[in-house]
């Protein structure tokens, strides 16, 4: 049987019928630094609440898959030390051998799906990385969204990806990806990939009721939002595109693989943009997590009228 527990704020939220959006937990322990780290998880937590839903930050503690986390949790979390980072393949093994661990996009989608939560807000998604047709280094974040019923909300693919690839895996795997109020798809730090996205919705109740339509027609999997980050804090693909080329090419030069790709390349724009990327992400983050709660307002207004 899984250990799983709700935080107090969770399951008061989830007794009295009020929305909840889940958030991953890989950002506070991989993504940035102590305090900043700390600091931003409460902010997302606050960006959700100030706009009507509350937020449960997941990850497993000591075996335990926590859904939400108090304060002095994500204190504790923030500054933990070799913390493992679960996607599908190994949440269950921590799980069960007593381990701690933060979630990725897919572990917290599994996460979110055995706590009954249907949005997720999270930065951005990962995908089929460049080079995949000789590495097949391809995310399980695509094949989660392909068999879990939660609407992810993202600022589209990490610029790093090859995003033409991601989407035709996406289609592939028939999950809907859905750019808020524009035609492009938005590509992370940019607001445009230069590629025009597949279906485009204007208003949160719009997603809902998609999301409320695959459920009733049993349609396995979710949908992507693709939520282009706001104007005063992108990074421009011109000016991101040799950036990434330079990371990219540092990272075959050092031999970095696997795992360690993804990392390793969000620090090094980190260093060419002279920190730039980070706080673009830190907003295209808070941005995402405001449009989670008021899909998830929706989403409980749709499914008590239906």
């Amino acid at each position: 049987m899984i250990s799983l527990t709700r935080a107090p704020a969770v399951a008061a939220a989830q007794a009295a019928g009020t929305p909840l959006v889940a958030l991953e937990s890989t950002i506070i322990t991989h993504g940035m630094p102590y305090p900043q780290n700390l600091e931003v998880a409460r902010q997302v937590e606050a960006d959700v609440r100030a706009h009507g839903a509350e937020p449960a930050t997941m990850a497993v503690i000591e075996g335990t898959l926590h859904i939400g986390l108090d304060d002095g949790q994500l204190e504790a979390l923030a500054q933990a030390r070799n913390v493992a980072k679960l996607s599908r393949a190994d949440m269950a093994a921590c799980i069960a051998t007593g381990g701690t661990g933060a979630t990725t996009v897919a572990a917290t989608m599994i996460a979110a799906r055995l706590a009954g939560i249907e949005v997720f807000a999270t930065g951005g998604i990962g995908g089929v990385h460049k080079g995949a047709e000789g590495t097949f280094d391809i995310s399980a974040d695509l094949l989660e969204l392909a068999q879990t019923p939660v609407t992810v909300i993202a600022a589209g693919a990490k610029a790093i990806l090859d995003i033409p690839k991601t989407l035709e895996v996406l289609e592939t795997q028939g999950v809907p990806v859905i750019a808020y109020g524009q035609d492009d798809m938005p590509a992370f730090w940019s607001r445009s990939a230069g590629i025009a996205a597949p279906l485009r919705m204007d208003s949160a109740k719009s997603i809902a009721k998609a999301h409320a339509m695959r459920r009733d027609m049993e349609i396995p999997g979710g949908q992507l939002v693709a939520n282009p980050i706001p104007h005063e804090a992108e990074i421009d693909r011109a000016t991101l595109a040799p950036i990434i080329a330079q990371a990219t090419q540092d990272a075959d030069t050092h031999g970095i693989t696997g795992k360690a790709v993804t990392p390793y390349l969000l620090q090094r724009i980190f260093e060419l943009t002279d920190g730039q990327s980070l706080t673009a992400n830190i907003a295209l983050v808070r941005n995402n997590a405001r449009l989670g709660a008021e899909i998830a307002t929706q989403l409980g207004n749709v499914t008590h009228n239906a």
